[in-house]
């Protein structure tokens, strides 16, 4: 199962990926990051594709995890 993960520290919270995300799966934090839901996130990799400072990774995750 593929899943989206956003590293923090490299996040500029542009909102860009956000707005690229068919299924709603990621929103911006108070304005610091952005924030996946794992629960929603298929993986496609659009916001990978589009994030300017290439903190989002989408990569295989365990069944069961979040």
């Amino acid at each position: 199962m593929r899943k989206a993960v956003n590293d923090i520290d490299i996040c500029v919270a542009c909102g860009v990926c956000a707005n690229q995300c068919p299924r709603d799966a990621i929103s911006i934090f108070k304005g610091c990051y952005a924030v996946v839901d794992a629960g929603k996130c298929v993986g496609c990799g659009l916001c990978e594709k589009a994030c300017p400072a290439g903190s989002i990774k989408v990569s295989e995750v365990e069944n069961g995890s979040k």
